[in-house]
Protein backbone atom coordinates (compact mmCIF):
# COMPACT_ATOMS: atom_id res chain seq x y z
CA UNK A 1 0.00 0.00 0.00
CA UNK A 2 1.59 3.44 -1.19
CA UNK A 3 1.82 5.65 1.89
CA UNK A 4 -0.28 8.97 1.67
CA UNK A 5 3.49 10.96 1.79
CA UNK A 6 4.46 8.69 -1.60
CA UNK A 7 1.49 9.07 -2.97
CA UNK A 8 1.76 13.04 -3.05
CA UNK A 9 5.15 13.15 -3.94
CA UNK A 10 3.98 11.10 -6.70
CA UNK A 11 1.26 13.11 -7.61
CA UNK A 12 3.71 16.35 -7.33
CA UNK A 13 5.94 14.56 -10.40
CA UNK A 14 2.87 14.46 -12.70
CA UNK A 15 3.03 17.41 -15.84
CA UNK A 16 0.30 19.72 -15.49
CA UNK A 17 -1.14 18.31 -19.17
CA UNK A 18 -1.51 15.35 -17.81
CA UNK A 19 -3.65 16.02 -14.66
CA UNK A 20 -5.67 18.30 -16.91
CA UNK A 21 -6.37 15.93 -19.25
CA UNK A 22 -7.72 13.18 -16.83
CA UNK A 23 -10.34 16.12 -15.58
CA UNK A 24 -11.80 16.46 -19.05
CA UNK A 25 -11.78 12.74 -19.60
CA UNK A 26 -14.08 11.89 -16.65
CA UNK A 27 -16.34 15.01 -17.62
CA UNK A 28 -16.49 13.63 -21.68
CA UNK A 29 -16.90 10.05 -20.29
CA UNK A 30 -19.63 11.48 -18.17
CA UNK A 31 -21.25 13.49 -20.80
CA UNK A 32 -20.97 16.74 -18.92
CA UNK A 33 -19.54 19.89 -19.81
CA UNK A 34 -18.90 20.57 -16.41
CA UNK A 35 -17.36 18.01 -12.99
CA UNK A 36 -17.88 18.80 -9.44
CA UNK A 37 -15.21 17.27 -7.21
CA UNK A 38 -16.65 14.09 -5.44
CA UNK A 39 -17.44 12.99 -8.85
CA UNK A 40 -13.15 13.51 -9.92
CA UNK A 41 -12.85 11.79 -6.46
CA UNK A 42 -14.83 8.99 -7.82
CA UNK A 43 -13.76 8.33 -11.37
CA UNK A 44 -10.52 10.49 -11.58
CA UNK A 45 -7.00 8.92 -11.82
CA UNK A 46 -5.25 11.24 -9.10
CA UNK A 47 -6.42 11.76 -6.16
CA UNK A 48 -9.66 14.72 -5.90
CA UNK A 49 -7.30 17.52 -4.37
CA UNK A 50 -4.23 17.06 -6.95
CA UNK A 51 -6.03 19.12 -9.59
CA UNK A 52 -7.50 21.70 -6.98
CA UNK A 53 -3.92 21.82 -5.28
CA UNK A 54 -1.95 22.31 -8.62
CA UNK A 55 -3.89 25.10 -9.77
CA UNK A 56 -4.62 27.18 -6.88
CA UNK A 57 -8.62 26.33 -6.74
CA UNK A 58 -10.34 23.55 -8.48
CA UNK A 59 -12.20 26.45 -10.68
CA UNK A 60 -9.03 27.30 -12.26
CA UNK A 61 -8.86 23.38 -12.85
CA UNK A 62 -12.11 23.20 -14.60
CA UNK A 63 -11.22 26.58 -16.33
CA UNK A 64 -8.00 24.88 -17.95
CA UNK A 65 -10.19 21.60 -19.54
CA UNK A 66 -12.39 23.99 -20.74
CA UNK A 67 -15.03 23.25 -18.32
CA UNK A 68 -17.67 25.10 -16.96
CA UNK A 69 -19.17 24.99 -13.15
CA UNK A 70 -21.94 22.41 -12.22
CA UNK A 71 -25.68 24.05 -12.55
CA UNK A 72 -26.01 24.38 -8.70
CA UNK A 73 -23.06 26.03 -8.52
CA UNK A 74 -24.03 28.19 -11.86
CA UNK A 75 -27.66 28.43 -10.19
CA UNK A 76 -26.27 30.01 -6.87
CA UNK A 77 -25.95 33.18 -9.18
CA UNK A 78 -29.21 33.63 -10.66
CA UNK A 79 -30.83 36.93 -10.50
CA UNK A 80 -35.07 37.20 -9.16
CA UNK A 81 -35.65 38.22 -13.02
CA UNK A 82 -34.21 34.69 -14.08
CA UNK A 83 -36.08 32.40 -11.51
CA UNK A 84 -39.40 34.32 -12.29
CA UNK A 85 -39.08 34.16 -15.70
CA UNK A 86 -38.89 30.30 -15.31
CA UNK A 87 -41.56 29.94 -12.79
CA UNK A 88 -43.94 31.77 -15.50
CA UNK A 89 -43.15 29.89 -18.42
CA UNK A 90 -43.32 26.39 -16.14
CA UNK A 91 -46.59 28.19 -14.63
CA UNK A 92 -47.88 28.55 -18.42
CA UNK A 93 -46.74 25.26 -19.53
CA UNK A 94 -49.23 23.78 -17.36
CA UNK A 95 -52.27 25.77 -17.25
CA UNK A 96 -52.19 26.72 -13.38
CA UNK A 97 -49.52 26.98 -10.49
CA UNK A 98 -46.51 24.45 -10.59
CA UNK A 99 -46.00 22.60 -7.79
CA UNK A 100 -42.46 21.85 -6.13
CA UNK A 101 -41.98 18.10 -7.82
CA UNK A 102 -43.25 19.39 -11.16
CA UNK A 103 -40.19 21.88 -11.25
CA UNK A 104 -37.53 19.52 -13.72
CA UNK A 105 -37.01 19.45 -17.25
CA UNK A 106 -39.12 19.75 -19.83
CA UNK A 107 -41.32 22.56 -17.54
CA UNK A 108 -38.61 24.05 -15.86
CA UNK A 109 -35.31 24.54 -16.19
CA UNK A 110 -34.60 24.84 -12.71
CA UNK A 111 -35.57 22.38 -9.84
CA UNK A 112 -37.82 23.61 -6.88
CA UNK A 113 -34.84 23.41 -4.34
CA UNK A 114 -33.18 26.14 -6.64
CA UNK A 115 -36.23 28.44 -5.40
CA UNK A 116 -35.70 27.01 -1.87
CA UNK A 117 -32.35 27.89 -1.72
CA UNK A 118 -32.94 31.42 -3.23
CA UNK A 119 -35.99 33.00 -1.40
CA UNK A 120 -36.05 30.44 1.95
CA UNK A 121 -38.93 28.02 0.82
CA UNK A 122 -41.19 27.04 -2.18
CA UNK A 123 -43.77 28.83 -0.79
CA UNK A 124 -42.07 31.88 -0.34
CA UNK A 125 -40.43 32.22 -3.91
CA UNK A 126 -44.77 31.74 -5.22
CA UNK A 127 -45.64 34.68 -2.72
CA UNK A 128 -43.06 36.61 -4.33
CA UNK A 129 -43.75 35.93 -7.57
CA UNK A 130 -47.43 36.73 -7.67
CA UNK A 131 -46.76 40.38 -5.91
CA UNK A 132 -44.07 41.26 -8.44
CA UNK A 133 -46.71 40.03 -11.03
CA UNK A 134 -49.20 41.97 -9.43
CA UNK A 135 -47.26 45.35 -9.31
CA UNK A 136 -47.40 45.28 -13.22
CA UNK A 137 -50.67 44.42 -13.39
CA UNK A 138 -51.78 47.24 -11.51
CA UNK A 139 -50.09 49.77 -13.62
CA UNK A 140 -53.08 50.92 -15.89
CA UNK A 141 -53.08 51.22 -19.75
CA UNK A 142 -53.37 54.66 -19.64
CA UNK A 143 -49.92 54.83 -17.17
CA UNK A 144 -48.47 52.60 -19.51
CA UNK A 145 -48.54 54.54 -22.83
CA UNK A 146 -49.05 58.02 -21.60
CA UNK A 147 -45.13 58.78 -21.73
CA UNK A 148 -44.31 57.37 -24.99
CA UNK A 149 -43.85 59.04 -27.89
CA UNK A 150 -45.58 58.09 -31.35
CA UNK A 151 -42.45 56.28 -33.13
CA UNK A 152 -43.08 57.83 -36.57
CA UNK A 153 -41.89 54.69 -38.79
CA UNK A 154 -44.39 52.72 -37.48
CA UNK A 155 -46.97 55.58 -35.89
CA UNK A 156 -47.29 53.18 -32.58
CA UNK A 157 -46.63 54.22 -28.79
CA UNK A 158 -45.84 50.36 -28.03
CA UNK A 159 -43.58 47.40 -29.27
CA UNK A 160 -45.23 44.87 -31.21
CA UNK A 161 -43.49 41.99 -28.38
CA UNK A 162 -45.37 40.92 -25.56
CA UNK A 163 -42.63 41.03 -22.38
CA UNK A 164 -43.07 38.02 -20.61
CA UNK A 165 -44.64 39.29 -17.82
CA UNK A 166 -47.48 41.21 -19.37
CA UNK A 167 -47.97 37.75 -21.28
CA UNK A 168 -48.68 35.76 -18.14
CA UNK A 169 -51.34 38.53 -16.79
CA UNK A 170 -53.23 38.02 -19.83
CA UNK A 171 -52.84 34.49 -20.13
CA UNK A 172 -53.48 34.17 -16.26
CA UNK A 173 -56.79 36.77 -17.28
CA UNK A 174 -58.13 34.50 -19.62
CA UNK A 175 -57.48 31.33 -17.35
CA UNK A 176 -54.38 29.69 -19.34
CA UNK A 177 -57.18 28.66 -21.42
CA UNK A 178 -57.57 29.60 -25.38
CA UNK A 179 -60.02 31.82 -25.73
CA UNK A 180 -61.48 30.77 -29.39
CA UNK A 181 -62.03 26.52 -28.67
CA UNK A 182 -60.95 26.55 -25.08
CA UNK A 183 -58.15 24.49 -25.67
CA UNK A 184 -55.24 24.04 -22.14
CA UNK A 185 -51.88 22.81 -21.39
CA UNK A 186 -54.20 21.27 -18.10
CA UNK A 187 -55.93 19.03 -20.51
CA UNK A 188 -54.53 18.68 -23.82
CA UNK A 189 -50.64 18.45 -25.26
CA UNK A 190 -49.57 19.17 -29.07
CA UNK A 191 -50.09 22.80 -28.73
CA UNK A 192 -48.89 25.78 -26.51
CA UNK A 193 -50.43 28.57 -25.38
CA UNK A 194 -49.58 32.11 -26.89
CA UNK A 195 -50.81 35.63 -26.78
CA UNK A 196 -52.17 37.54 -29.42
CA UNK A 197 -53.17 41.12 -30.84
CA UNK A 198 -57.24 41.30 -30.99
CA UNK A 199 -56.58 44.45 -34.01
CA UNK A 200 -53.17 43.71 -35.16
CA UNK A 201 -50.21 45.58 -34.52
CA UNK A 202 -49.88 46.19 -38.37
CA UNK A 203 -53.45 47.62 -38.03
CA UNK A 204 -52.30 50.10 -35.87
CA UNK A 205 -53.57 47.35 -32.62
CA UNK A 206 -50.77 48.46 -29.27
CA UNK A 207 -49.66 46.11 -27.35
CA UNK A 208 -52.00 46.72 -24.22
CA UNK A 209 -53.80 43.85 -21.74
CA UNK A 210 -57.14 45.06 -23.36
CA UNK A 211 -56.03 44.48 -27.19
CA UNK A 212 -54.44 41.12 -26.08
CA UNK A 213 -56.21 37.52 -26.12
CA UNK A 214 -54.56 34.29 -25.45
CA UNK A 215 -55.29 31.80 -28.08
CA UNK A 216 -53.59 28.15 -28.89
CA UNK A 217 -50.72 27.46 -31.85
CA UNK A 218 -53.50 25.61 -33.46
CA UNK A 219 -56.14 29.14 -33.41
CA UNK A 220 -53.64 31.53 -34.13
CA UNK A 221 -51.29 30.18 -36.66
CA UNK A 222 -54.55 30.29 -38.73
CA UNK A 223 -55.47 33.67 -37.50
CA UNK A 224 -52.57 35.79 -39.39
CA UNK A 225 -53.76 39.70 -39.35
CA UNK A 226 -57.59 38.95 -39.36
CA UNK A 227 -59.54 40.56 -36.21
Amino acid sequence: MIMKFELEKFHRNVPDAEIIADVKRVAFELKQNFLTMSQYAKHGKFDNSTPKRRFVSWSKALALAGLGKSKIQQNTRLSDEELFRNLEEAWVKLGRQPRSTEMFEPVSKYSAAVYKRHFGSWMKALEIFVEYINKEGNVSTEETIKNLQIEPSTRHKTQRGVNWRLRFLVMRRDNFKCRNDGWSPANGIGRTLEVDHVVPWSRGGETIMENLQTLCSKCNSGKSNLE
